[in-house]
């Protein structure tokens, strides 16, 4: 290996404290140092390409190399480089994102505020339900609904939203936290259940819970369209159609996360146009800044709006609010990676390519390891099975999901293990070769690690 390799890898373990990584493979394989973008790709120190079949997290959506974003930067930099909103104070980009995403909304909004990410324009809105409640006189309003598999974030209170189990290293999630059923109907539907029957008996769960836990009680319920890290579940036909209706009859507000949704992901501008969510509060992220800025934001509907200022005029001001939160070159590159997005053609390419891709997974689904390919424009899962009749997962020690996507990187393909399942989101840059060269790749991938696991089995 290049002694330049072995110099940063050794670094990177002598310094680097990671996150969200799996250790075993870390211990076995090394870390990977990337050096560089170009297009949908990254390359790693060694110059080996990659195609990044999960935009980063997400995020990187228009590529590792859009110009426009990084001259935008260098302007806004140069003119006026970093500023707050807190004392009444503002730059103009930030009310001209405001506007922006005010006009662009799936529903009628009303106001905006900036965070640094999506974890915490999360835990703002947690804070925002419970301060309102209280200035209304109704203190006991903090229990927070939420769904198996849900991801919400990683400070405190978004993790404590976080349906997985991991969230138990941390002693969490608390008793505020009431967890819903997860809308998979592949997984949790009866047997000859459709999606509409399985939408309207988690509906009929729903009603239950909340009268279980004293309507008084609940402060809003947090919802993506489509669920991400959860392992990109896509609710069944009439779920949100059934659902807000009973949370309107006990008055909860429904906080759509668009945190990975947003800005163009499942083929609409929002998941909420997609699955037919209309919420009180939108939270968004990624795909607003194409990953090139830490930016998030809150959306508040007219009521919200109305309500929430009147709490806050109790003491004078929202006392909340984060030292870069609006920061003028974030949204600067937020407005022209959304102008990007609404204006060059960007979701149109999503609306082309998004189907082929669909249609890729659902041929894959047909392999004897698959038991399900789910997804929705440029988002997309395999969940591999051992048995597909059954739907019995592969044993942990077998390492399916990470077996393929180290099968993957080593062809140049980077996705995403997620227990027995990869996750693929492809940038909105991509073109129908690099789909059709991804969805190859991961066929051959496939027949080669069913071929193993059997021997292993055997």
């Amino acid at each position: 290996m290049d002694t330049t390799v072995q110099s940063w890898e050794r670094r990177e373990l002598g310094s680097f404290f990671h996150t969200f990584s799996d250790l075993a493979s870390l211990r076995e394989d090394g870390p990977a140092i990337v050096e560089k973008g170009d297009g949908a790709y990254i390359f790693d120190t060694a110059g080996k390409r990659y195609f990044e079949g999960n935009s980063g997290l997400w995020n990187m959506t228009l590529g590792f190399s859009e110009t426009r974003l990084a001259e935008v930067a260098a302007r806004q930099y140069a003119q006026f480089p970093g500023y707050h909103t807190f004392f009444g104070r503002n730059s103009k980009p930030t009310i001209a994102l405001a506007e922006r995403m005010l006009e662009l909304a799936p529903v009628p909004m009303s106001r905006v505020f900036f965070t640094n990410s999506g974890s915490d324009a999360n835990e703002s809105v947690i804070k925002l339900l419970w301060m309102m409640w209280a200035a209304e006189g109704q203190p006991r309003r903090r229990k927070l609904l939420t769904r198996k598999n849900a991801y919400h974030g990683a400070t405190v209170m978004a993790s404590a939203l976080t349906g997985k189990d991991y969230v138990r290293a941390f002693g969490l999630p608390n008793a505020e936290i009431v967890t819903l059923d997860c809308p998979h109907s592949w997984r949790f539907a009866l047997p000859g259940e459709s999606d509409e029957d399985y939408s309207a008996r988690l509906a009929a769960r729903l009603e239950q819970q909340i009268v279980a836990e004293g309507p008084e009680t609940i402060a809003g319920m947090f919802a993506e369209p489509v669920m991400g890290a959860g392992g990109v579940i896509v609710p069944p036909d009439g779920y949100f159609r059934m659902i807000q209706p009973v949370l309107q009859r006990y008055g909860i507000p429904l906080v759509a996360d668009e945190v990975i949704c947003g800005f163009g992901r499942t083929g609409h501008l929002w998941g909420a146009q997609a699955v037919g969510l209309r919420p009180d509060i939108i939270v968004a992220s990624k795909s607003m800044s194409a990953g090139y800025f830490p930016m998030g934001a809150v959306m508040l509907s007219a009521d919200m709006d109305k309500r929430a200022t009147a709490a806050c005029e109790l003491w004078e001001e929202f006392p909340h609010g984060y030292t870069t939160g609006g920061h003028p070159v974030g949204c600067a590159i937020s407005l022209e990676a959304i102008r990007i997005i609404t204006e060059e053609g960007i979701l149109d390419n999503i609306r082309k390519v998004g189907p082929v891709f669909q249609a890729g997974l659902r041929t894959l689904a047909e392999h004897p390891m698959v038991g399900e390919a789910r997804g929705l424009g440029l988002m997309g899962a395999l969940e591999m099975v051992a048995d597909k009749k059954t739907k019995t997962a592969y044993a942990g020690e077998y390492r399916v999901g990470d077996r393929i996507a180290k099968a993957a990187r080593d062809l140049g393909f980077i996705i995403r293990p997620l227990g027995a399942s990869v996750v693929l989101a492809p940038p909105f840059i991509a073109t129908l070769d690099q789909i059709g060269q991804l969805l190859d790749v991961l066929k051959r991938i496939l027949d080669d690690v069913h071929a193993d696991v059997n021997r292993r089995c055997a």
